[in-house]
């Protein structure tokens, strides 16, 4: 299993900071786990192979660019800063 752990700043409260741990067996395409921890609370959650295809088909991606694209979101790190905006609701 591949982890990643980043910090983040959301747009939503930008002093604050984040630490999101994305976790994948063969790539992102085939699903992930979440955990994102304020150093006070955690939370948790999965990503299905599943919701990810529907999630494409949604916003009509081709799903290959659309699994790119969480790749960079999500675990690229410093080679995407500033290019993604974060908000925790």
């Amino acid at each position: 299993m591949e982890k990643t752990l980043n910090r983040i700043h959301p747009v939503s409260d930008p002093e604050a900071t984040y630490f999101l741990q994305v976790s994948w067996e063969k790539d992102l395409g085939t699903g992930f786990g979440l955990l994102l921890s304020d150093c006070q609370c955690a939370w948790t959650g999965t990503v299905f192979e599943a919701d990810i295809s529907r999630e494409a088909a949604d916003i009509e991606m081709d799903r290959e660019k659309y699994v790119e694209e969480l790749r960079k979101a999500l675990i690229a790190g410093e080679e995407s800063a500033g290019r993604y905006n974060f908000v925790i609701s």
